[in-house]
């Protein structure tokens, strides 16, 4: 019998289907765990105290936690909870689930391809451009607010400024004018603070450290964002040395097994951290540039 692995993440994804055909290939057993199937249809045991668990599925198969190698994290879809009348009793029922659910991906924290933790830096943005930047790489000039005035003061301390939301899910823009209306900026900030960066300008480039194998590229775009724009031109790059190293010690640092650091690189060839995603997508990049990242995944899983 081959290793078994998990992929946490649902079949409508490519990139789970597309690493479950490479990890099939090579002899493995793969299955889903499609969290939002628990507690419902999916089945989780644990001991505390003797750290053996299982996995049981729908239609009766079982997997001890301790026969799992290694786990991929693809995406986590939170668990699903019938509704129920007594709020107070889903709400319960939602905390309890989700417990047994952190207990087990926390548990054997190697085990998982990227770990807990390492999740935890990227949902908190702020901390980890403050971890990178503590290690020496440069980041862009950054602030995280709802303070107006200390808004204001910062946009107008620089040339040009970007803002993002704090954890994610929406593409950069530009501040205007209108973006700086003190009444509309009020009822933004009521709502949620938002990142303001200083813009480097330049362009993008793409760092894959999966293990110890770093695969680079630079990203041509007019966008501000590229992730906006269909027909970025990829391009395979030789990092300098300084920045290779840089990306190794990030990884590590953010605790993480594998990821894709985002870099602005300016036209005298500095380079500035933006972030490190704990899950990227991939199968366009490898498409485009020919870099072996599905092998260099797989052989990471099997290690």
């Amino acid at each position: 019998m081959g290793l078994k692995i998990l992929i946490l993440g649902h079949s409508t994804d490519a990139h789970v289907t597309h690493m479950q055909s490479a990890l099939q290939q090579v002899g493995v057993q793969v299955r889903y765990l499609e969290t939002h199937q628990f507690p419902n249809r999916l089945r989780l045991s644990w001991q505390a105290d003797t750290q053996q668990g299982q996995i049981a599925w729908e239609e009766g198969e079982k997997w001890q936690l301790d026969e799992i190698h290694r786990v991929f994290w693809r995406q986590i879809a939170g668990v699903a909870i019938p509704d129920l009348e007594d709020q107070q009793q889903q709400w319960i029922a939602y905390n309890d689930s989700m417990s047994l659910l952190r207990s087990l991906m926390q548990a054997q924290p190697d085990q998982w391809v990227n770990s807990w933790n390492a999740y935890q830096f990227h949902k908190e943005k702020p901390l980890q451009l403050s971890r990178v930047n503590q290690l020496g790489v440069q980041i862009p000039p950054t602030l995280i607010s709802n303070d107006l005035q200390q808004i204001t003061a910062f946009v107008a301390s620089l040339d040009r400024v970007i803002f993002k939301p704090v954890y994610g899910g929406a593409h950069a823009q530009f501040v205007s004018q209108d973006h700086l209306d003190p009444q509309r900026l009020r009822l933004v900030l009521r709502l949620s603070p938002a990142t303001f960066q200083a813009y480097i300008p330049g362009t993008n480039v793409r760092t894959y450290v999966i293990g110890k194998s770093v695969f680079s590229a630079e990203i041509r775009s007019s966008a501000l964002d590229f992730r906006a724009d269909p027909s970025a031109e990829l391009l395979p790059l030789s990092l300098p040395s300084a920045i290779h190293h840089q990306s190794l010690a990030i990884t590590k640092a953010l605790k993480l097994q594998w990821t894709a650091i985002d870099w602005r690189v300016t036209p005298s060839q500095d380079y500035f951290f933006l972030e490190a995603n704990p899950s990227p997508m991939f199968i366009y990049f490898e498409q485009q540039t020919g870099y072996p990242i599905t092998t260099a995944l797989v052989k990471l899983l099997m290690t």
